[in-house]
């Protein structure tokens, strides 16, 4: 894998991370507050488990794999 695809996947994945982080925030906060439309919240939960997935796919990527 070259430097430049490297890099370029590592900041999709940091960029990922971070989305997966505030969309964390964002279903605790709403769940706390009592005042979350429920359709609301399954989107965002979706949305959470889809980031998720994509997350293991450059994490794929980015390891080398290895036969044990």
């Amino acid at each position: 894998m070259e430097k430049e695809q490297r890099r370029e996947l590592q900041e999709n994945l940091a960029r990922l991370k971070q989305e997966h982080r505030d969309l964390d925030s964002a279903i605790d906060a709403l769940e706390i507050s009592g005042h979350g439309d429920p359709l609301q919240l399954k989107r965002l939960k979706k949305k959470k488990l889809s980031l998720k997935d994509e997350i293991s796919r450059v994490e794929d990527h980015l390891l080398p794999d290895i036969i044990a």
